[in-house]
Order: structure tokens, then C-alpha cells, then sequence
């Protein structure tokens, strides 16, 4: 017979990496204005088959737009396949940089033309509106003041990659707020949460918070980062209502 602990590690290190969960999140008591996927924390390594089935499963969900919060790649060889594969998502993707995007000097303005040629665009402090006229998508670098307001009359999205940034969009209020960079601690534990938290994190570990600035979601991430390990904390994408 398997041992608990043998089992733990199976599923650490060889199954919940590569299973892909699809969470649904709907805000406010109204009927929604908008349907789209948040993804979050590529880290693309080469692994295109997992990029592939990522995509896959977007495109299944029909959103009308896309969100992505930011580290694309942790290296730039792989920025090009991970651009490639990203084309391939059937609807407008926004998205905004995260720390390895910086660290690893991405070239920004590739990604940019990636992403404007799925009818998205990158948001490096500023704005967009999705198809629809129904929603503004706000951007942040999470390297300068954040200064963009909310839009009356329609839903207001904000990205930004470290869940801590939260704090810095006061005093204004979005009708989501979405970020990642915490991998929801890759490990978490019942009853103890994420073995790891890392800096630009504080308590918004994983899922939705409430705060000042709008309910904020933090997202698990797709990719990993230093080990290849996940436990109670699959890769996910979401489906958000607002």
C-alpha cells in the first residue's frame, strides 16, 4: 500500500502542477456587464504543451475579454513561444508586467504587439476599453503612482501585479481589482494557508479579499517558481462576472 506521505508527494510534484482548475467569481447583485478570464504568473519554461492546454482551456470559455497580471517569463529565451502561444487566445488580452518581466528585461515592446494583435493591448499606466463599450481596464506598472481613476456609467477593472499595490489605488474604487505574483504560496497547508509568502503580498494571499479600493481576487497562478511544486493550490484561471 502507498504511504500518506508518498501520496503528498505524488500529488505535489507530479499532479496538481499540471492540473488546471477553472474558478468562477461573480461580483455584484446586478446582472453583469462583462465575462472574461483572469490568468496569472506564466512563467513559461518551454513546457508548451501546458501553454497549449492553458489557451485550450480559455478559449473553451468563450470570455469576451482576457486579463493577465503579470511574469510572462522568468527568462527571455522562452518570451517568443510564450508570446506565440499567447496569439493564439481567441479574444482581446490585456495584460500588465510583473517582477521577472522587469528582472529579466522582456522586451516590452514585443509583448505589446503580441497583445495588440488579439484586438488587446499592454497596459503600462493606462487604460483600454474591451469591445462593448461595457468595461475599462486599467493598468498598472506597479513602478510609478497609480493615477488612473475609475469610468462612470461602466464596470472598471484594475490590474496590478503585487496584491499589496491594493493599498495604492485609494481613494479610488474598481469594480474588481485582480492581481497574482503570491502563486497562492504554491503549498498551502488546512488550517495553517501558504508555507511561503513573498514580498508585495502581506495577508492577500489567494482568492477574494474586500478592500477599500474594491474587492480584490489574487489569483493561484499557472506557472511555477523556483520548485515545480503544488499542494492544495492547483494552477488556475478564472472566470470573472462583473
Amino acid at each position: 500500500m502507498c504511504s500518506v506521505p508518498a501520496v503528498v508527494v505524488a500529488d505535489a510534484a507530479v499532479i496538481e502542477p499540471r492540473w488546471i482548475r477553472v474558478r468562477r467569481l461573480r461580483l455584484g447583485g446586478n446582472e453583469p456587464a462583462a465575462r472574461f478570464v483572469h490568468f496569472t504568473d506564466l512563467h513559461h519554461k518551454g513546457n508548451r504543451s501546458f501553454l497549449e492546454a492553458m489557451v485550450a482551456k480559455i478559449n473553451r470559455l468563450e470570455p469576451e475579454f482576457v486579463c493577465f497580471t503579470g511574469d510572462i517569463v522568468e527568462d527571455v529565451e522562452f518570451l517568443a513561444e510564450a508570446l506565440e502561444g499567447l496569439r493564439e487566445i481567441k479574444a482581446p488580452v490585456y495584460g500588465v508586467p510583473g517582477n521577472h518581466d522587469y528582472w529579466c528585461h522582456a522586451d516590452f515592446d514585443e509583448i505589446e504587439r503580441a497583445l495588440a494583435a488579439t484586438g488587446g493591448g499592454w497596459l503600462l499606466d493606462r487604460t483600454a476599453a474591451p469591445p462593448g463599450g461595457r468595461v475599462q481596464v486599467a493598468g498598472a506598472s506597479c513602478r510609478h503612482p497609480f493615477a488612473l481613476a475609475p469610468k462612470a456609467g461602466v464596470r472598471n477593472v484594475a490590474l496590478i501585479h503585487y496584491p499589496s499595490w491594493v493599498e495604492n489605488l485609494r481613494p479610488h474604487r474598481f469594480d474588481v481589482v485582480l492581481a497574482g505574483h503570491s502563486h497562492g504560496g504554491q503549498v498551502r497547508l488546512p488550517w495553517i494557508g501558504p508555507l511561503v509568502r513573498p514580498y508585495g503580498v502581506e495577508g492577500f494571499d489567494l482568492g477574494l479579499f474586500q478592500t477599500p479600493a474594491g474587492p480584490l481576487y489574487v489569483g493561484a497562478g499557472i506557472g511555477w517558481f523556483y520548485l515545480n511544486v503544488r499542494f492544495l493550490c492547483r494552477p488556475e484561471i478564472t472566470l470573472v462576472e462583473v
